[in-house]
């Protein structure tokens, strides 16, 4: 295979060649299986990012190749969501860990679909517990591949994954707790995932749905000033109405 070289050197007379370690940025695989993937990828990742955004020393990132171990490209996983408290939220083409201080994502969240269910069920939850990922949770959109339920977690307890608690809320949406992120993670009947906020009792939003959102409440805001306007303008007519009554015919009797 080819291999590129950075520098040649002569040693004993002989032609020495040094290789340089590459970093594939992108692994070439198909993209995600189907609309509900997409989705799903996209929300996970955009409403983190929004969530976290004011505040400094939050990365959150997605389909990005994690080197584990200097000088063995091999050695890589690329979660679907992950994010890493303490870092900066500069962009990165990779993740390589030598390379941040040695810190690993704190949580990470796959979304599963037929082609990767073995690998996130299986595989991934030995390379994220052997890194020391506090929080692992796996997502199924379809609702067919991950059984017994669609939305699980495991929390990093003295080196070893433990089942995360779920609950059914009165509305039937799953429910599990994330203590890393500080947010709920909710399964709707329809099988829908959000993030939420239990202190503030609202659901974390894609960049589309806080955009919808604030230009709902600029509408909102410009009907109110408007009614407003109205209101006014009735009132003063009202006033003219009444000014000219008692110019005509004196003060209203009460």
């Amino acid at each position: 295979s080819y291999m590129p070289w950075s520098a040649t050197r002569i040693v004993s007379g002989e032609l020495k060649l040094n290789p340089t370690i590459e970093y594939p940025e992108e692994d070439f695989e198909p993209m995600p299986e189907g609309d509900k993937q997409r989705r799903n990828l996209s929300y996970t990742t955009e409403a983190l990012r929004l969530w976290f955004e004011p505040q400094e020393n939050v990365y959150v990132s997605g389909n990005l190749f994690i080197f584990y171990e200097e000088n063995d490209p091999d050695k890589k996983i690329a979660p679907d969501l992950f994010v890493v408290f303490g870092m900066s939220q500069s962009d990165r083409l990779s993740y390589k860990v030598w390379q941040e201080g040695g810190r690993v994502p704190d949580f990470v969240l796959e979304i599963t679909s037929k082609g990767t269910v073995r690998k996130d069920r299986d595989e991934n939850p030995l390379i994220y517990q052997a890194l020391g990922v506090k929080e692992y949770f796996q997502y199924d959109p379809s609702g067919e591949y991950l059984k017994p339920m669609s939305l699980q977690g495991v929390r990093l307890e003295e080196g070893n994954y433990v089942a995360i608690a779920s609950s059914i809320l009165p509305d039937g949406v799953l429910s599990l707790h994330s203590e890393v992120l500080g947010l709920d993670l909710h399964l709707y009947p329809d099988k829908r995932f959000r993030f939420f906020d239990p202190k503030s009792n609202q659901i974390l939003r894609s960049y589309a749905e806080a955009e919808h959102e604030r230009s709902l409440e600029h509408q909102a805001k410009i009907q109110a000033e408007q009614a407003k306007i109205q209101a006014e303008q009735r009132q003063v007519e009202l006033e003219e109405l009444l000014r000219k009554y008692r110019d005509r015919f004196g003060e209203i009797p009460e």
